[in-house]
């Protein structure tokens, strides 16, 4: 014989629902404390991804950008510069290449911090992404005519200042005379950037390197044209 049960009697309709509650609550608890420890490891990952990129801007070579390529960098771009700047190429800023930059800048009348930045950088013929020559750093350098804001913008506005002064022709000379090569120079500041001899006859390469240096001290100001 079965145990009667009375049908009518509310006791097992709320021991159902304190069961059901108690589960309820027993699963929210879970799920709680699961989302508490993906944040935990969500803000540790967070942190020590912070970290590192923390410590890559103080010790890796100069990405694009925005950083400087000083004491402490290394690579291929540290040893592009070092080229440049006649020295051993082992590919460490170090207090050696740090010095040669100084004297580097300071030769051609630049901001003497011993930081490769995009003046300095357009002064020794290097640019940007130029088939991997180096990289764009910040430079505390400024100029009177206007900013180039980086050494690959520097690069992209010397190209667009010589298609249109000479179309890109090194050897072209303006119809009296006076402005000359690829960047239509006029002698007097040919010279006093440290050129010699004519504009025209020099080599482009020389060219580019006048252009930069001057355009890292004055911006666009010489070329009133076509600089705008």
């Amino acid at each position: 014989m079965g145990i009667e049960r009375d049908l009518s009697s509310p006791l097992p309709w709320r021991r159902s629902l304190r069961a059901s509650r108690d589960r309820r609550g027993a699963q929210t608890r879970r799920r709680r404390r699961v989302l508490r420890g993906r944040a935990g490891v969500t803000l540790a990952v967070a942190t020590m991804a912070f970290a590192a990129a923390g410590a890559v801007a103080q010790d890796s070579p100069p990405a694009s950008g925005g950083s400087s390529a000083g004491s402490g960098a290394s690579g291929s771009s540290v040893s592009a510069i070092q080229r440049a700047l006649g020295i051993a190429a082992d590919g460490v800023y170090g207090p050696q290449t740090r010095a040669a930059v100084r004297r580097f800048q300071r030769r051609e009348g630049l901001a003497v911090d011993g930081v490769a930045g995009p003046a300095t950088l357009a002064a020794l013929g290097l640019s940007a992404g130029g088939g991997g020559s180096t990289e764009p750093v910040s430079d505390t350098s400024s100029s009177s005519g206007g900013s180039t804001g980086s050494s690959g913008s520097a690069s992209a506005t010397l190209s667009r200042i010589a298609q249109c002064e000479s179309g890109g022709d090194p050897t072209a000379v303006s119809a009296d005379g006076q402005y000359r090569g690829k960047y239509q120079f006029d002698r007097a500041t040919w010279e006093r950037m440290g050129g010699s001899g004519d504009p025209a006859q020099a080599g482009e390469a020389e060219q580019d390197r006048i252009a930069a240096k001057l355009l890292a001290q004055r911006g666009t100001s010489p070329w009133p044209v076509c600089g705008g």
